[in-house]
């Protein structure tokens, strides 16, 4: 895979990010089929995880069969209550003893936030630690990895990549999968049963950045 491929693959990777954490917003079946939101996440898979594709077809079929009060009833009974949440869409859920909101994990989340400069916008109403917040920082630590490569700045694209694995590992790939398997058993909706196996098999399968061992290599010699 040479350069320009690579970093082809990695815009696609980056957006992949970003579709997956809007599925996780409160639903707007208007807007998933206005913006095609399905099918563009079904063709940036297919080149990304192709084992997750399928999913997002399922998903482009299955919300047709809702309408968007349906939708809204299920995600709130999922993910926001008032009664004790199905799935709850925090990673300090998964990741503290006794699954604790806002917990020691949710402090270090704000803190590589905030290592890059960021805090939470005042109109975002979840926590640090919610789905939606931290596959928005992939898709930034993405997005500025493939800035640098298309600046040919070795050294800010091994940091972002490096980032990225760091964040994934201590975090995302900790509670993701657990997170899917609470939905896929609070919901008969087929609609977010596909959600759940299309997010968690693209993070099974996506858990280390394909950068080719030789061009990581090269962009490790600074």
């Amino acid at each position: 895979m040479v350069i320009e491929q690579f970093i082809e693959f990695e815009r696609a990777r980056r957006d992949c990010y970003k579709l997956l954490a809007a599925c996780f917003y409160e639903p707007q079946k208007k807007l998933f089929l206005d913006e095609n939101v399905f099918s563009v996440l079904g063709d940036l898979l297919t080149d990304v995880c192709p084992e997750a594709a399928r999913y997002s077809d399922k998903l482009a079929t299955t919300v047709m069969q809702y309408n968007e009060e349906e939708l809204l009833v299920e995600y709130a009974r999922l993910f926001v209550g008032p009664n004790e949440l199905l799935a709850p869409p925090y990673g300090s859920v998964y990741l503290e003893e006794g699954g604790k909101v806002m917990g020691e994990s949710t402090a270090r989340v704000m803190d590589f936030y905030k290592s890059e400069g960021l805090s939470m916008d005042d109109s975002f109403e979840n926590l640090p630690d919610h789905i939606t917040a931290e596959m928005e920082f992939m898709y930034y630590l993405v997005y500025h990895e493939v800035e640098a490569l298309e600046k040919n700045d070795r050294e800010k694209a091994m940091y972002f990549l490096n980032r990225q694995e760091a964040f994934l590992r201590i975090f995302l790939d900790g509670w993701t999968v657990p997170f899917c398997a609470k939905i896929k058993e609070g919901t008969e909706s087929e609609f977010y049963q596909a959600l759940a196996d299309c997010l968690s098999v693209f993070m099974l399968k996506t858990k280390r950045c394909a950068m080719p061992q030789e061009l990581r290599e090269d962009l490790a010699r600074i």
